[in-house]
């Protein structure tokens, strides 16, 4: 495909002028002509070309999507036709790269395609529930309310990962700060202090020994301090990727204390808000089951959904297959329980998922609050250990000069 620049007078006698890609001269005049535009001239260039590469570079966030879902919502509830709503959401949209897409998307509507297959070539940007969702709306020409109640999902899973994100930063700076902290005392501090020891010949305790050590390896041999680092992260992502490995590491991050409650937390919200709304939507059960095993994040998970799917399509209830795997606490199989008694599995599936997240945000709080003291003394000790080892020779030379 090559780009084209193009003078042209639209059907009102306006000048229109502009780029358009196409795999040819007389492919882009064609599509010019669809457009109503008289084309005066026309040459291949590439500055589009230049632009377009740089276009793609950009990335489309998950801010960018949670906008766009909202907005195109709120247009088609209007009553506005897709591919109008996409060209205003065009001219509005500050990035380049989303641009592009809603464009192909445009195109691909316009052309007789449907919204679901158009999202569905992007699968970087759009997940199988997203668009599984939209084809379910199309489907049963509920999309205005499928896109309201995505809308609405995206945006509190975009709030929620903002508290629990922001909830961390703190620790994290702190950290860090130890560590630049001490890297520092390493390598400017610790020499420096070392030539004044071997001018004055005293004998050093084991710590400042220790640390000296330390200062020498970090200048000396820090090569080998990046070898050993970079050998065990290349062993520890192929080890990652092997069935064996996936299995191990997330059965274990289960299990650590706080960390590994609070990650369960956050599966379940996602899973039992994600699939209330697919059950809200119309799709059946064991679809919304198969397409919610990939979006998990723990093979643990992924393994209880596959045999929960097995046993519910084989005739068994929901909610004791619920209760028959550890990684689902006992509320979850009540609930369900009664949503398949009441027959409104999706209105219940949604206050569960709010039960989870109102409990994950507790455990978010509580753990940053825990970790502030702990950092405290962890810093404190750190820094304690360090001064006595720089103190204590400095004081047996003053004791010596008396």
């Amino acid at each position: 495909m090559a780009f084209f620049k193009y003078k042209a007078f639209s059907s009102d006698g306006k000048q229109a002028s502009g780029f358009v890609e196409a795999g040819s001269q007389d492919q882009a005049v064609k599509l010019l002509k669809e457009k109503q535009l008289f084309v005066v001239s026309l040459s291949q260039t590439q500055e589009k070309a230049l632009s377009s590469a740089f276009t793609k570079m950009q990335k489309i966030s998950f801010s960018d999507i949670v906008n766009f879902t909202r907005q195109l919502s709120t247009m088609v509830t209007a009553g506005l036709s897709i591919p109008d709503a996409l060209n205003i959401l065009k001219a509005q949209s500050p990035n380049p790269m989303l641009v592009t897409v809603l464009s192909d998307i445009e195109r691909s509507i316009v052309g007789g395609g449907n919204l679901g297959d158009a999202l569905s070539k992007y699968p970087q940007y759009f997940s199988n529930i997203f668009i599984s969702l939209v084809r379910a709306g199309e489907a049963s020409g509920q999309l205005d309310k499928v896109l309201l109640q995505l809308a609405d999902t995206l945006e509190g899973q975009r709030e929620f990962k903002s508290k629990v994100v922001g909830a961390l930063i703190y620790p994290a700076v702190i950290v860090v700060g130890m560590v630049v902290v001490v890297i520092i005392m390493m390598i400017v501090v610790m020499p420096k202090l070392t030539d004044l020891y071997k001018d004055f010949g005293i004998e050093l305790p084991w710590s400042t020994k220790l640390l000296i050590g330390m200062s020498n390896f970090f200048i000396h041999q820090w090569w080998v301090m990046l070898l050993i680092i970079g050998g065990i992260i290349f062993a520890f992502s192929r080890w990652r990727k092997t069935e064996s490995g996936i299995y191990i590491l997330d059965a274990l991050i289960l299990k650590l204390p706080l960390y590994g409650v609070l990650q369960q937390k956050l599966i379940l919200v996602e899973f039992t808000r994600t699939l209330s709304m697919l059950i809200g939507s119309g799709i059946h059960i064991l679809d919304a089951l198969r397409i919610l095993k990939g979006s998990l994040n723990n093979v643990l998970f992924q393994n209880a959904i596959e045999d929960i799917a097995k046993k519910v399509e084989k005739g068994f209830p929901l909610g004791d297959m619920f209760a028959a795997h550890k990684e689902f606490p006992p509320i979850v199989s009540q609930m369900v329980k009664v949503g398949e008694e009441t027959g409104k599995l999706d209105e219940t599936l949604l206050k569960i998922s709010r039960y989870f997240q109102v409990e994950t945000e507790g455990i978010v709080k509580g753990l940053t609050t825990a970790m502030e003291p702990i950092i405290m003394v962890v810093l404190g000790v750190g820094v304690g250990f360090i001064v006595i080892s720089v103190i204590t020779p400095i004081y047996s030379l003053t004791s010596q000069f008396k």
